[in-house]
């Protein structure tokens, strides 16, 4: 089975806020930072296995802080994960005020995604190599995220997620 290192997928994207995106608070609409973000992370998924990805799923997307007309949005997108046939790409999302020379993270989310063949039929995806401590976080981390889509979805009973077991049972000897 091929191979890829994470690093392979590293994907920017920037976007300016123009006035078409904004709301009437001049605030950039969720939607379509969400439709940047999407892309993004389908370059990001097609580098890593060289092949057409559909969106499977997107996690929670927490807004931290509103990105105002005439920033520049940043997106960077990577694998973080690769299973059979589906990928995981986190992102973090940045805003930036050129003039002020200031830059804030007012975003991250993590986008699944399957790589389809022409029928559109589930294909095989190259393994991933995390090669930094982040990166290795990342992919073991990747599992119990996995899972809790997985049972969201109806997929997997929570019985047999024995990745997020584990973690609530590290949490509760914690506490």
């Amino acid at each position: 089975m091929i191979e890829k290192f994470a690093r392979e997928s590293y994907t920017e994207m920037n976007e300016l806020v123009l006035p078409n995106d904004t709301n009437t608070f001049g605030n950039l609409m969720g939607g379509r930072l969400l439709y940047w973000m999407d892309i993004c992370s389908a370059i990001a998924a097609q580098k890593h296995c060289s092949n057409v990805v559909v969106t499977v799923s997107v996690d929670n997307v927490s807004f931290k802080r509103s990105i105002k007309l005439g920033e520049v949005v940043t997106i960077q997108a990577q694998v973080t994960r690769a299973f059979n046939s589906s990928l995981e790409v986190r992102m973090e999302i940045f805003a930036s005020n050129l003039p002020e020379g200031t830059r804030v993270k007012t975003n991250e989310a993590y986008y699944t995604f399957v790589a389809v063949d022409s029928d559109n039929n589930p294909k095989a995806v190259p393994l991933l190599i995390p090669e930094t401590d982040s990166e290795r976080k990342a992919y073991e981390d990747a599992l119990q995220r996995r899972e809790l889509r997985l049972i969201l979805a109806g997929k997997l009973k929570p019985e047999n997620a024995k990745k997020l077991q584990a973690l609530v049972s590290l949490f509760s000897q914690k506490n």
